[in-house]
């Protein structure tokens, strides 16, 4: 298992659009993903709806576990998409 600390950087924190790009993400994983944030509660990412109602928003501190084979560079991209500052539509 692997575990890897990120912040969100999106202003608007981890709303709809943001959160279903890191669920498909996830559905192309065939380990474990576990998503927690102090004060927010943990999340296994395979729902929307899970992730959103974390009500992660700007600045919040999250650590991402991922357990199964190519869990390091899975483990970072994941990161890399929490701390991605979206922009919908792209500028």
């Amino acid at each position: 298992m692997i575990e890897l600390n990120a912040t969100i950087k999106n202003s608007a924190g981890i709303h709809c659009r943001p959160s279903a790009l890191i669920i498909k993400a996830a559905a192309s994983y065939s380990g474990t993903i576990q998503v927690e944030s102090p004060g927010h509660g943990t999340c296994t990412l395979r729902s929307v709806l899970d992730l959103i109602s974390m009500g992660l928003e700007q600045g919040a501190q999250i650590v991402i576990r991922v357990e199964g084979e190519g869990e390091e560079a899975f483990c970072r991209k994941l990161a890399d998409l929490f701390e991605t500052e979206f922009d919908f539509p792209p500028a």
